[in-house]
């Protein structure tokens, strides 16, 4: 197991370390005046019960519960003598969690708790020796690497490092426990002590506690220009407040699940949780993972087409009246509204007919947004285009399906006529109605255009053929703000390269960031829509700059927006920003794609009159087609 570690670790891996076993232990009843190692020996089957929950919440590497297992800690607890067992134990227990499935167990190793040289009386050979008798217990328990956590001089965890590469030759993660400010106890610099834990041959290095997750991403771009080693982060849940008697720990799980989104995004190799982190925690951050994974592993296993099959494609012009108008270069706009949250469709269908006599192009049937449960994207588009006659574009998200689920939901798709399809990668399920929703990501959006492609060819994944090929309108997403504009940029392109016919941004707030990416996506030759959200007040804006993942709102547009106090005000201020957008990118895109706040069509009249939407003759029939 050690050196598949160390065999996936250099094959590019991402991991999902666990959260805090101690934290869950004193939820448990195991409360601060006690060793929560020594429920190792005391309390076995409740340690392993907590290394089960992390387990099934995602996590890949258990870390044993040994952070303070040394003998200099221990013996303030009479437990000295029991420091072989505590600690074989914290590891068998932990390997016993995996039931011999893929995964790893890290043996924890913390500070000794006194000071050493130059700080203190302790010897480097005398810390050395402390730290080789623990690592020798993990070793014996059977540990896959070791886990150096919140140390806090630099010294010290030297001689730790050492300590392990005399006992043996398995991974070691090395991380330190930093202000604010990136610095160690002692003010040693961030760039300094990742230098140097990449010179004493830690094989991952980084951070670990803190006051929470934000600064620790702003220390991993830091961290990525002084080494090549994989970096690891396991943020604290925040700073712990005492509240009716008990520690409580206030970052949600959700929090840290977009904290493990960005810093994968920003090339954190491995994430886990420190103090206040709970399975919940890990459960939220390894949607992150599994996302991150199909980014990775977009490319399914596609069988050649077979010579003397038919192979041929619909024109992009004949696929839609969508396809058409972009083919012909002509402006198009969408508007965008949620499927319902229960099983009646009526005033849904009753905000589309009101699109379609406004002139819209097509209704835009998102998938699960925000991973929320809602009536099927596929059910609400057939029923827009059965009962209102106008296009849709449905969302198709690779979150909740297979790699079959996905062929058998596009190929019903076909039949029932529709048309144009937005492939995106999904939101991660968050911790919110279902806690245990999972995900799937068999490929993320380049993976699912390729699907697409080889069923608008005549053939399934297998090389099957399917009878009349589909014909699909294939859009993807953009997101001209990303965290790694690179790693956007390069999506973007395997997206075209993948069959993307058209791509439609995230809503902008700034047309500058707009422009710029323009620059890098029009020479690939597809139509770009931009998004557009109409702010209708300021808790709407900054619901959009602090919720909404891939979405930048800039502070002078809060700033606008908080200058007034009334709903209509607000509402009046967010409707002249989206004017000022509209004449700023409407120039330089083929469509706009307009979300109704609330799904309150009506506010949208005069927006859409801007895009050049003209309005449909009043039908004897309201539900009449387009």
């Amino acid at each position: 197991m050690s050196s598949s570690f160390q065999n996936a670790l250099r094959a590019g891996q991402r991991f999902l370390f666990d959260g805090s076993a101690p934290t869950v232990l004193y939820e448990r009843g195991v409360f601060i005046n006690r060793s929560f190692d020594e429920a190792n020996i005391a309390s076995p089957d409740l340690v392993q019960e907590i290394y089960q929950q992390f387990r099934n919440a995602g996590a890949q590497v258990l870390t044993t519960n040994t952070w303070a297992a040394n003998r200099l800690k221990l013996q303030g607890y009479g437990l000295a003598e029991s420091l072989l067992t505590i600690n074989r134990n914290g590891a068998r227990l932990a390997k016993q969690a995996l039931k011999d499935e893929s995964g790893w167990v890290a043996g924890c190793i913390g500070p000794l708790g006194v000071r050493i040289e130059p700080w203190g009386p302790t010897s480097f050979d005398e810390a050395r020796g402390f730290f080789a008798e623990q690592a020798r217990a993990l070793l014996e328990g059977g540990v896959d690497l070791f886990v150096l956590e919140s140390f806090e001089d630099l010294n010290e965890t030297h001689q730790a490092i050492i300590a392990i590469k005399e006992v043996c030759d398995l991974p070691i993660a090395a991380m330190m426990t930093p202000n604010d400010d990136g610095q160690t106890l002692f003010g040693t610099e961030p760039e300094w002590y990742i230098r140097k834990l990449t010179e004493w041959g830690a094989d991952l290095v980084g951070v670990n506690g803190g006051s929470g997750p934000a600064p620790l991403l702003d220390l991993l771009k830091r961290f990525k220009t002084v080494t090549d080693r994989p970096l690891i982060l396991q943020p604290s849940a925040g700073l712990p407040r005492l509240v009716d008697g008990r520690l409580l720990y206030m970052a949600s799980p959700e929090y840290l699940g977009e904290f493990a989104r960005q810093a994968f995004q920003l090339g954190a190799v491995a994430v886990g949780g420190c103090a206040g982190t709970t399975p919940a925690h890990t459960r939220a951050m390894h949607g992150a993972l599994a996302q991150e994974r199909a980014f990775e592993e977009s490319h399914p296993e596609i069988i050649p087409l077979e010579s003397g099959l038919p192979t041929a494609t619909v024109p992009f012009h004949d696929r839609s009246l969508f396809s058409g108008k972009l083919a012909e270069g002509r402006f198009v706009t969408t508007v965008e509204l949620v499927p319902p949250k229960g099983t009646s469709p009526d005033k849904l269908l009753s905000q589309a007919n009101r699109c379609w006599e406004l002139g819209v192009d097509a209704i835009n049937v998102p998938d699960g947004p925000r991973a929320m449960a809602r009536m099927s994207a596929l059910a609400t588009a057939c029923l827009i285009e059965q009962r209102v006659g106008l296009e849709t574009v449905m969302h198709f998200a690779c979150r909740d399906r297979n790699l079959l689920g996905m062929q058998s939901d596009l190929l019903g798709a076909a039949a029932l006529g529709l048309r144009n399809i937005l492939a995106i990668t999904g939101d991660p399920p968050k911790l919110g109605p279902y806690p245990k929703a999972t995900a799937v990501f068999d490929v993320d959006a380049i993976g699912l255009v390729n699907i697409i492609s080889r069923l608008n060819s005549g053939q399934d994944l297998g090389g099957t053929p399917i009878g009349a090929s589909t014909a699909f309108s294939v859009g993807v997403g953009a997101n001209p703000v990303a965290i790694d504009l690179d790693r956007e940029k390069s999506r973007f392109k395997y997206k075209v390269e993948a069959g993307a016919n058209w791509a439609m941004t995230q809503p902008v707030f700034d047309p500058d960031t707009l422009n710029h990416f323009l620059e890098f996506a029009q020479p690939f030759g597809i139509p770009i829509i931009a998004g557009l959200w109409p702010l209708k007040s300021l808790r709407n804006a900054q619901f959009m700059a602090n919720e909404v993942p891939g979405v930048y709102v800039p502070n002078q547009i809060l700033e606008r927006m908080a200058k007034y106090s009334s709903a209509e005000d607000q509402l009046r201020e967010g409707l002249d920003i989206a004017r000022e957008i509209i004449e700023a990118v409407r120039p330089n895109v083929q469509g706009l794609q307009v979300s109704a706040p609330l799904g309150q069509v009506d506010l949208l009249k005069e927006l859409l009159l801007m895009t050049g939407c003209t309005p449909r003759i009043q039908a004897s029939e309201p539900m009449g087609g387009a």
